[in-house]
């Protein structure tokens, strides 16, 4: 029987990703997206296809439907939009969790929810663990995300414990690939466009923080092989290991310095004229970002495939495309 699956904010970056593998797989694909951040042009080759179907809604506000599957990517991601309005970040962190758990609790569907490795902070434990409860500050310009997806995880494990609801969770770290939107202030991003634009390429700080990046069809594999799972399977993993509630770290545990990437991004661009120049750092900016992945590795039988230097080169020639 054809599996039907729900992508919240499947217009957007990672969702765009993952409508069109599912619809390889065979999924009856449904995307709901308010279009704040996300964009019908990362899906204008899905809706001539008689299985995907786009919905135009705000997460916010309750909805309806059928579904075996949820996936939950509902939520500006980068600094420069989640701060543009807070209160509808925080708003669609929570409120939209909530509405895609009680439909969920109504309709028996499995439910995937893309948290993030800035639930952790400016970690004081390198790796990062998925037992590590971080180091966040409450009431920062970040906080409207990074307390967000804190709080949508909360939800989570309180719809697993109390109603039963089958929820998998996975702590995104930085991911990058096509479809990233150009002005989307994320590292990578930012680099790319700053290269191919002639401009100098802006450090924070002096660039000695460090970020893992993992590659979009590393993660996109993760969450299909996660959320094919039994639920015995997951619920006897994570019991024996007292998580309490279905979340595992997926990204890629090469760190690198942001001046590297920086680095990195001219090699690749050898006809750019950009310089790097530094700039003050953010407040609270992680100093260092590195996924423990141990338990995507034990449970999963996953690891990253492609190094930055390839992905990088696949991102370099989408923006060429845009530029």
């Amino acid at each position: 029987m054809t599996q039907k699956s729900l992508i919240t904010g499947g217009a957007g970056f990672l969702g765009s990703h993952l409508a069109r593998q599912l619809l390889v797989d065979g999924h009856e694909v449904t995307v709901m997206d308010n279009l704040f951040t996300g964009t019908k042009a990362n899906i204008y080759d899905l809706l001539d296809n008689p299985r995907f179907t786009f919905m135009l809604h705000d997460v916010t506000q309750p909805f309806w439907g059928q579904f075996d599957a949820i996936y939950n990517l509902a939520c500006p991601a980068s600094p420069i939009h989640y701060q543009r309005n807070p209160v509808e970040t925080i708003k669609t962190s929570f409120l939209g969790m909530m509405n895609v758990l009680e439909l969920a609790l109504k309709t028996k569907a499995r439910v995937f929810h893309t948290s993030t490795s800035e639930i952790y902070g400016d970690p004081e434990v390198h790796p990062q663990p998925e037992g590590y409860w971080g180091n966040v500050n409450t009431v920062g310009t970040r906080s409207c995300y990074d307390e967000g997806k804190r709080a949508a995880e909360t939800l989570c494990a309180d719809y697993a414990r109390e109603y039963g609801v089958d929820v998998r969770l996975i702590r995104i770290f930085n991911t990058y690939g096509p479809n990233m939107h150009p002005q989307d202030g994320r590292v990578i991003s930012n680099f790319i466009m700053q290269a191919l634009g002639q401009r100098d390429i802006t450090l924070y700080g002096d660039g000695s923080q460090t970020r893992s990046f993992q590659y979009v069809d590393d993660l996109i594999r993760a969450i299909r092989l996660f959320m094919g799972l039994a639920p015995e399977r997951v619920r006897g993993f994570f019991a024996e290991r007292k998580l309490g509630v279905p979340v595992i770290n997926v990204g890629n545990p090469d760190e690198y310095t942001i001046r590297q990437l920086a680095e990195e991004t001219l090699r690749q661009l050898p006809e750019s004229k950009s310089r790097l120049v530094l700039a003050p750092l953010p407040q609270d900016d992680p100093r260092r970002r590195k996924p423990d992945i141990t338990l995507a590795r034990e449970l999963l039988g996953w690891a990253p495939k492609v190094p930055l230097s390839e992905g990088l080169a696949r991102t370099i020639a989408y923006f060429r495309t845009i530029a």
